[in-house]
């Protein structure tokens, strides 16, 4: 076995099939199998499953739980020597996974690869690629002073913005949208950590497989679209506006707070619930 493609749903049916289409194409003469856990779906999307593609693993839950545990098992059954997160509101171009698998084939150096992402209005998806989610980085993104100065290294240190979206980039992480890696950094550092119920589970992921050597590309030579938003987090907002915050706040205590003073990281904390009340305020008063 190739590759294994493994995909967490929740009430996205029609983008689902839509991605499901696609794949054959997109990996061409590479054997593949695919893998979907289910969060517990009502739109439907089981009896289609069932109907037409019943070559499928498929992972029932009883109960949505998240996006990081399913995707755990969906990665533990996988046979793969390669493997492809890839979100169900995706559609993948022809030959894209297969030109991503002969990337890493040709750099062993390289674990973990991500194309470039436009959304549905054909704009680039700028969350595709990442810098480390530090204090700087992560106030300039949540100020939206990267949008004001683009091109400016220092306010775009997370979403990096100042980069060429058609360049190949070695970067600090990537989105879990269409994540293809090698079993090898599976063997080296472990499944996703669960502590994250959805969101910064890739970044996580990358920056620990950057620590034990392994590069992270981001390769524009292929692109895929990617209808942000339907599916899980569209289904329950509230929530995934809470997990959003709290992964950067665990991200941050994970890997940086240790290097700050005491009374920084409780600065960083108000300010973190701040934008969290303030977030969910904002989104009752829109419904």
């Amino acid at each position: 076995m190739t590759i294994s493609i493994c995909i967490v749903t929740l009430d996205a049916g029609k983008l689902l099939k839509k991605c499901l289409d696609s794949i054959p194409a997109a990996l061409g003469n590479l054997s593949y199998e695919i893998i979907i856990v289910d969060n517990h779906s009502r739109d439907g999307t089981l009896k289609m499953l069932h109907e037409h593609y019943s070559h499928i693993t498929l992972i029932q839950n009883r109960v949505n739980k998240g996006y990081t545990r399913p995707m755990n098992q969906a990665l533990s059954q996988a046979k793969g020597a390669y493997l492809l997160q890839l979100n169900p509101d995706t559609e993948l171009s022809p030959g894209s996974i297969k030109s991503l698998y002969e990337y890493l084939q040709g750099n062993p150096d390289v674990g973990i690869c991500e194309p470039r992402i436009i959304g549905d209005d054909g704009h680039f998806q700028r969350s595709t690629r990442r810098g480390i989610a530090t204090p700087w980085a992560t106030i300039t993104y949540f100020l939206g002073l990267s949008t004001f100065f683009p091109n400016n290294p220092d306010m775009t240190q997370y979403r990096l913005e100042h980069l060429d979206e058609y360049v190949l980039s070695e970067v600090d992480g990537v989105s879990g949208t269409c994540m293809l890696f090698r079993r090898a950094v599976l063997n080296d550092i472990g499944y996703l950590d669960e502590r994250y119920f959805a969101y910064q589970e890739d970044s996580d992921y990358c920056l620990r497989a950057k620590e034990k050597g392994w590069k992270i590309v981001y390769n524009p030579v292929v692109t895929i679209s990617h209808s942000r938003g339907h599916g899980g987090s569209g289904t329950q907002p509230m929530r995934s506006i809470f997990e959003w915050h709290r992964s950067y706040y665990y991200f941050y205590y994970k890997h940086l707070a240790a290097d700050y003073p005491l009374v920084f990281n409780w600065t960083y904390t108000v300010m973190m619930a701040g934008k969290l009340i303030l977030t969910e305020l904002k989104h009752v008063i829109r419904r």
